[in-house]
C-alpha cells in the first residue's frame, strides 16, 4: 500500500554584521552542509554533491536509516539550491525497492532596512509502499504519523541552521581576517628586511 508523507519548514534569521558579507561564505556549499548536518554523517562526492547518512527513523514498529545523495549549489541569482538526487535504504531491501524520498529547498540573502536576513524553505516528501501488516492501519493514522516524522526531521535541520550556521559564519570571518592580518605582517616584515639590506649595501660602498 503506497502512502505519501509530506512536510514543509521555512526559516528566517537576522545575520550579524561582519567585515565580510555572508554572500561570500555561502559560496562554499561544503561549509553550509557541515553546518546543517553532523560532519560524521556526510561524505563529499564532488564540489556540489554530498552523501548524507540520516539518523534512524522510527515509524510505528518500522525502523529505517536512509542514505541520501544531495546536490547543494549556488544559483546564478545568488540563491543556494538544495535537492536530493538519490536515496537508498541499506539493509532493508523490501523497503529500499518501495521507498522514494524527495527533498527540495533554498536559502537566500535579503537586504532589509533592519539589516541582512537569511530566508529559506525546505519541502520533504516520502512515498513508501509499506509492508503488509500496515495495510490494516487506517490511512489517516499512517499519514499523521508519517507527516509528524518528516516534520521532526526538518525541525532538527532548522534548529542546526539557526544555531550552527551563523556560528560557523562568524568563525569563518575570524579565520579570514586573521589570514589577511598575517599576510600584511609578513609583507611589512619583508619590506623592512629589504630596506635594511639596501641600507647595509649602501653603507659598504666606498
Amino acid at each position: 500500500m503506497a502512502t505519501k508523507f509530506i512536510s514543509t519548514q521555512s526559516v528566517e534569521l537576522a545575520v550579524p554584521e561582519q567585515v565580510i558579507p555572508i554572500q561570500h561564505y555561502l559560496r562554499q556549499p561544503q561549509r553550509l552542509v557541515n553546518a546543517l548536518v553532523d560532519s560524521s554523517r556526510i561524505k563529499q562526492l564532488s564540489e556540489e554533491t554530498f552523501r548524507l547518512k540520516m539518523r534512524p527513523l522510527t515509524f510505528m514498529s518500522l525502523s529505517i536509516q536512509p542514505t541520501v545523495e544531495m546536490r547543494v549549489w549556488l544559483k546564478s541569482n545568488g540563491v543556494i539550491g538544495l535537492q536530493s538526487i538519490g536515496c537508498e535504504i541499506i539493509g532493508f531491501e523490501y523497503i529500499n525497492q518501495r521507498f522514494n524520498l524527495n527533498l527540495e529547498g533554498y536559502l537566500s540573502v535579503e537586504e532589509l532596512f533592519t539589516g541582512t536576513h537569511l530566508k529559506g524553505q525546505a519541502d520533504l516528501q516520502v512515498i513508501i509502499d509499506l509492508p503488509p501488516p500496515f495495510c490494516f492501519t487506517p490511512k489517516t493514522i499512517l499519514e499523521t504519523a508519517g507527516n509528524g516524522l518528516l516534520k521532526s526531521v526538518l525541525l532538527t535541520i532548522k534548529q542546526r541552521l539557526l544555531h550552527q550556521l551563523l556560528a560557523d559564519y562568524c568563525h569563518w570571518v575570524e579565520l579570514q581576517t586573521q589570514d589577511v592580518q598575517s599576510c600584511e605582517v609578513k609583507t611589512m616584515t619583508t619590506s623592512q628586511e629589504s630596506g635594511i639590506r639596501s641600507q647595509s649595501s649602501e653603507a659598504c660602498l666606498p
